[in-house]
């Protein structure tokens, strides 16, 4: 009996050494396809050129599509998303640039978005990303734009008001904190460092199981693990790679307020997306100085059936008290009914920039 089993695990063996033997080739195969479709495309200074996010996005979506089990779609996204990262680095790695340091949630949602075979690139400010992709030295950015939790990220939406880069995509990264420290017991801690948005994502936590530990603001989560690192009696908020980078152990898991904690992140580059299939847009529109105007500028959305996901104002920068629209809607600008939306909008408007269309996130 214990040798029919042997034999059986062996047989088994034997197809899965087959299967990943066909594996291999198809890869190898694909590769080379992607190697002969870069090679016909044009040779831009920027490798971001022949990086096409609303092509990838249909290739992820069939995978979607396709899945009958037993893996789950995000596993079966992981190592399609990694497979591209692989085939598109033939020809040249594309740098991304990202909010700094190393560990840091941005981190993880450039390597969700473009997988593991680029040239990451920390920043240590918003503004810096942006500045090194509209030098070129970057092919794109990774910056949050919005927490669930907390509202949107101002720095980056201020970014936009003068920067001539356009979004390319948008990354959805659930947003899990930890506490994590050199000691192992909660009594020895006497501060707590973390970015003020995570500190302000554990509130609740906080104040019921740590209420006399001062906490302290600083620049990244990742700042606040390298900081923990070197101090026997303090501890920071971040996520789990910042605890394998620093040496640190997780003392409570997961201390978010709330369990469906997320961050969006926007992809910045320099391209001008074409339809995906399933697409959002984001405008920026600053309303002329007359009664009504943000209902007028509203209105042309509900007119054409156009679905409206998010509204923020922020100020212009050219006055006191002149603010400017941030919007975000379902479809694409090329879209019969958002175009004739957006034309209706200008009326109203003594600017409306069009930040981008691209595809949801997968």
């Amino acid at each position: 009996m214990a040798q029919d089993n042997q034999d059986w695990l062996l047989s088994l063996r034997n197809k899965i050494d087959l299967i990943d033997q066909d594996i291999q080739r198809l890869i190898t195969e694909r590769a080379q396809i992607a190697n002969e479709v870069a090679k016909s495309k044009s040779k831009a200074d920027a490798g971001g050129f022949y990086y096409r996010p609303e092509r990838e996005a249909q290739v992820l979506r069939a995978v979607k599509e396709r899945n009958r089990g037993p893996l789950s779609d995000d596993a079966l996204l992981r190592l399609f998303k990694e497979i591209m990262s692989a085939c598109l680095a033939q020809q040249k790695p594309l740098n991304i640039a990202f909010l700094g340091p190393e560990g840091t949630f941005s981190e993880m949602a450039t390597y969700q978005f473009f997988g593991h075979s680029v040239k990451a690139m920390p920043e240590s400010t918003i503004g810096h990303v942006f500045t090194e992709v509209e030098a070129g030295v970057a092919d794109f950015g990774v910056v949050p734009i919005e927490n669930s939790t907390e509202g949107a990220v101002n720095n980056t939406m201020d970014m936009f008001i003068n920067s001539p880069l356009k979004i390319c995509g948008e990354i959805d990264l659930p947003i899990h904190h930890n506490l994590m420290s050199k000691q192992t017991d909660l009594s020895q801690i006497k501060v707590i460092f973390s970015h003020r948005q995570s500190l302000a994502q554990c509130r609740t936590w906080l104040s019921s199981h740590a209420p006399h530990i001062d906490t302290v603001a600083v620049s990244s989560n990742a700042e606040a693990a390298r900081k923990a690192s070197f101090n026997e009696h303090a501890a920071a908020i971040a996520g789990e790679s910042a605890a394998v980078m620093y040496g640190l152990k997780i003392l409570h898991a997961d201390i978010e307020d709330q369990a469906d904690n997320a961050t969006r992140f926007l992809v910045i580059g320099k391209q001008v997306l074409a339809p995906s299939g399933l697409d959002k847009s984001s405008l920026m529109v600053a309303g002329k100085d007359e009664p009504g105007v943000l209902f007028h500028i509203l209105k042309p959305l509900n007119d054409h059936g156009v679905s409206m996901k998010r509204i923020e104002s922020r100020p212009s920068k050219r006055g006191k008290w002149d603010y400017v629209f941030f919007i975000d809607v379902e479809g694409h600008v090329e879209d019969d009914n958002l175009a004739q939306a957006i034309a209706a909008m200008r009326r109203f408007t003594s600017n409306l920039k069009i930040l981008g269309s691209y595809p949801k996130s997968v």
